[in-house]
């Protein structure tokens, strides 16, 4: 009798509380290590639009960490080991650095990474089909556009014979994209003037050197670097009247003249269907890298006024996205 009254208890409070009947989800943990800085970042924004499509609520079935390098690219490292310090069931790397930094710090947490620019000249997988060991995730290809970058700036700079170049040497992805510029540079019969930028002190007197060096126009590599300080460079850019084409659609957002580049937003949006698939038993080395399947040109018109720019009509035709 005491038996079945205790079961008949149990039953009743099941019953008249169905909360305590079910099972709760499962409160997965998410890493994101972004060389980006905190408050109101689009980045972080679209991130969550991700994992919202997969039904990702934080605080109710899942809870992230987040980790962010404000621009430097030496702390990366450290932020990484933080976050694997931490055993997370998975960790997002939006960037070349973030990811390399995560890859050398675990081999055994999966991550899934957004807008690297060559995945296999990084070294993060041996082949984009089958990456195999804990990582894989979304290619940007912007090594593979130096080519097309130089023709862009040569259509709004016809007459341009010298390209400057903006990139940091302590960032993989930078020096990946100056390589594939040099080679493209000889075939156009342009000559480049690389320009290193190490830390936020270095934008002045590179842009000095650049300025001395008559430069007809500039392309700025995007990375952990220039991204964070990226109104302070297309300000510098927009000073000295260097016609610039910038590695990612966010530095014309602040007043650049031009990007061509695959949408950075969309990519860290996409890893969401990773994230998804790995927590729910995936094999992040059995899930083939991504390539993208579009690019997007963006021209800011009001730039190109202040610089006495202009923008040859097929160009705009070909355009994207046009700030005026």
């Amino acid at each position: 009798m005491r038996r079945q009254s205790f079961l008949a208890g149990v039953f009743a409070t099941a019953a008249t509380n169905p909360a305590r009947a079910q099972q709760r989800p499962r409160l997965y943990r998410i890493g994101l290590l972004f060389f980006g800085s905190p408050g109101g970042s689009p980045e972080v924004d679209a991130f969550w639009q991700g994992l919202h499509q997969f039904g990702y609520i934080e605080g109710r079935n899942a809870n992230v960490e987040y980790r962010f390098a404000k621009g430097a690219v030496e702390e990366l490292p450290t932020l990484a080991a933080e976050l694997v310090d931490l055993k997370l069931d998975v960790i997002v790397t939006p960037g070349t650095p973030a990811s390399v930094a995560v890859k050398n710090a675990t081999s055994t947490i999966p991550v899934v990474f957004a807008g690297v620019a060559d995945a296999v000249g990084a070294g993060l997988v041996p082949n984009l089909a089958r990456p195999g060991g804990n990582i894989t995730g979304l290619t940007s290809v912007s090594v593979e556009l130096g080519g097309k970058r130089l023709e862009l700036l040569k259509t709004v700079v016809p007459e341009a014979t010298r390209i400057a170049v903006l990139f940091n040497p302590a960032d993989r992805a930078n020096v990946l994209v100056l390589k594939e510029l040099t080679e493209a540079a000889s075939q156009l019969r342009l000559m480049l003037h690389p320009t290193e930028v190490r830390r936020p002190d270095d934008f002045n007197h590179a842009f000095l050197s650049i300025s001395r060096a008559h430069a007809d126009g500039l392309f700025g590599a995007a990375g952990a670097l220039t991204f964070a300080h990226r109104q302070t460079v297309v300000g510098l850019a927009a000073k000295h009247r260097i016609p610039t084409l910038w590695g990612h659609r966010q530095f014309v957002e602040v007043g650049g003249l031009m990007s061509y580049a695959v949408n950075f937003y969309d990519q860290i949006r996409r890893a969401g269907a990773y994230v998804d698939q790995i927590l729910k038993g995936a094999n992040p080395g059995d899930l083939p890298v991504q390539q993208p399947t579009s690019l997007e040109l963006l021209l800011n018109l009001k730039t190109a006024a202040a610089l006495g720019l202009t923008i040859p009509p097929t160009l705009l035709a070909q355009a994207d996205e046009v700030i005026e």
